[in-house]
């Protein structure tokens, strides 16, 4: 990933806010009935919450033991225990599944590093973001289609891509040109792999972390080396992830911030995100936009 200015946040700057305009997944864009939400005073009386992860490695997962791993679900324990909340049902859920099971009230929050897009936002409530991250492709060991980029797939005809559905590399594959036919969903990150072996697909694209978690699982695939990052009208794709609660959640949602925005200045958080392979240049670019701008970057 070419390095980022981290000067300020211009209205120009941000690649993910550049993708506003573009069509949300048909998963995440029916329509639902509005859910009520427990308050947080409620939530403290009973000492637990109900938080979704799509079990997907290193942003939001549970280990061996049931309990919630990776950045969204360590950095969300620490402020539900600031909150008086220590008692925490984790949910796993798919991707897809995350905003419409908010809505339906199946849970009280999401700590899946969903990234803060305005057509999300007009759904759900995000907190401040909590992480940034970059893109890459999975494809078989040797590449022996020679696929080097998300533009290879807008260029040429031969190749297909495999994303998660619900995900925003459909938006960013549909913005550099790439047709729907050359796209093939699957569930799942743990199926990118099976997917790709199948030859139901040439290449998975996801974020850059999950990827190389990929990777690292089975001698038979491989991070593209030399990734050609995508741009947008010549900015770098990145994105940046929060929490989600359901829309009618606010006093909850604030609450949470507000530990989470002192949270973010400590050593514990960075330390918390670069455990779970996130880089230094990963860590400054969470402060890089506040999520009301990232949700509204015409305003």
């Amino acid at each position: 990933m070419d390095e980022m200015e981290i000067d300020g946040p211009t209205r120009d700057a941000s690649i993910g806010t550049r993708l506003a305009w573009l069509a949300v997944p048909l998963a995440l864009s029916l329509t639902a009935p509005t859910s009520l939400a427990a308050s947080l005073e409620e939530l403290r009386q009973q000492g637990s919450i109900r938080v979704a992860v799509a079990n997907e490695v290193p942003y939001g997962y549970l280990n061996d033991d049931g309990q919630g791993q990776g950045p969204g679900p360590e950095v969300a324990r620490h402020v539900l225990g600031e909150l008086g909340i220590d008692d925490v049902e984790w949910v796993v859920t798919s991707f897809g599944d995350l905003i419409p099971g908010l809505e339906e009230g199946r849970f009280d929050m999401a700590a899946a590093e969903m990234a803060i897009r305005p057509e999300r936002c007009e759904r759900v409530l995000f907190s401040a973001p909590n992480t940034s991250y970059g893109e890459g492709l999975l494809v078989r060991a040797t590449n022996p289609l020679d696929i080097r980029g998300y533009e290879d797939f807008a260029r040429r005809d031969d190749i297909d891509v495999a994303v998660l559905q619900g995900a925003t590399q459909t938006d960013i594959l549909r913005s550099l040109g790439v047709p729907d036919t050359r796209m093939i969903e699957i569930e799942s990150n743990d199926a990118a792999t099976e997917t790709l072996l199948a030859d139901r697909a040439d290449a998975y694209a996801g974020t850059g972390l999950t990827v190389s978690q990929l990777g690292e699982q089975s001698p038979d695939v491989e991070v593209v080396e030399g990734f050609e990052d995508p741009k947008v009208d010549g900015e770098i794709v990145r994105s940046w992830g929060g929490f989600t609660f359901p829309d009618d959640a606010e006093t909850l949602r604030d609450a949470f911030d507000e530990v989470l925005t002192d949270y973010r200045h400590t050593q514990e958080w960075e330390d918390t995100l670069t455990r779970n392979g996130f880089t230094q240049d990963d860590v400054l670019n969470a402060f890089r936009f506040e999520t009301e701008w990232l949700c509204n970057p015409g305003e």
